[in-house]
């Protein structure tokens, strides 16, 4: 039988200490760990942005906080709910916890092209804006107090409003004729153009798939045939999944699951 610790001259050497792949939220002593290692890793990342002289930490690094808890955001839906005059969109995610295998909290949010420094923003960008924040929010309703303990506010960045950190813009000064300058010769008007708006190519509607799905593809990933890496990649993009493309993926590892199981009881 080999021995578990190494012996040289009869003194026992001190078994290294297991770095902590993941942490406990319910075990204050771990998530006080959590958020020492959370400091140095958004310090390290310059993951935090500066308003008005604190410290907001950016969506990465609460998704970071998350992550090591076992907890991922599922995105439930982007919803479109502008007006003529205004364009915005609602969005809601909520957390699943890859242990206990139930929902853990959940974060609404909006994002309007009406906020300052918005106004020329893209539909898409508002959309995943919206998207952003919503991630953001979910996880602080559950994590505040762990992104405090690591020294930084706790609300996300992307809540916060940029408007007042906005160098104001002067106008252009205009030169002004001197008093005795020759009037200068009016030209006649040209004649009025109408702009015609270019036509722009509708694209077509994408449905995401839907919370049920990915919370079955979550659950199939829990089972133990399936590995690490194939688990990573798939929760990665979980919310970029249409409907069809969910539904492919659920068969996908039922398919894989039922194979490496069969696969196991045929070689024992």
């Amino acid at each position: 039988m080999s021995e578990v610790t190494k012996t040289t001259n009869n003194t026992k050497e001190p078994a290294r200490k297991a770095k902590v792949e993941s942490y406990d939220i319910a075990r204050s002593d771990e998530t006080l760990h959590l958020a020492t290692d959370l400091a140095k890793f958004i310090k390290d990342n310059k993951l935090s942005t500066t308003v008005q002289g604190k410290e907001f930490v950016n969506v990465e690094g609460w998704q970071y906080a998350g992550s090591r808890l076992g907890i991922v955001p599922i995105v439930d839906h982007v919803i479109n709910v502008s007006t003529e005059t205004e364009l915005k969109y609602q969005a809601k995610v909520t957390l699943f916890d890859l242990r206990s295998g139930h929902t853990v909290g959940a974060g609404f949010a909006v994002c309007s092209n009406k906020e300052n420094g918005k106004k020329f923003y893209q539909e898409f960008a508002i959309m995943s804006m919206a998207q952003t924040r919503a991630i953001g929010k979910a996880y602080r309703n559950i994590l505040a107090w762990i992104i405090r303990a690591a020294g930084y506010e706790p609300t996300p960045a992307e809540e916060m409003d940029y408007g007042n950190n906005t160098p104001e813009v002067k106008a252009p000064v205009v030169a002004q004729p001197a008093a005795d300058a020759p009037a200068p010769a009016v030209a006649a008007e040209a004649p009025a153009m109408k702009a015609v708006p270019a036509e722009q190519p509708t694209a077509p509607a994408v449905t995401y798939a839907s919370a049920a799905q990915k919370e079955e593809i979550i659950r199939l990933l829990n089972h133990p045939v399936i590995t690490r890496q194939e688990k990573t990649k798939m929760l990665l993009n979980i919310n970029r999944l249409d409907e069809e493309r969910a539904t492919q993926a659920i068969a996908k590892l039922k398919k894989a699951i039922d194979d490496r199981e069969n696969g196991e009881s045929a070689a024992a």
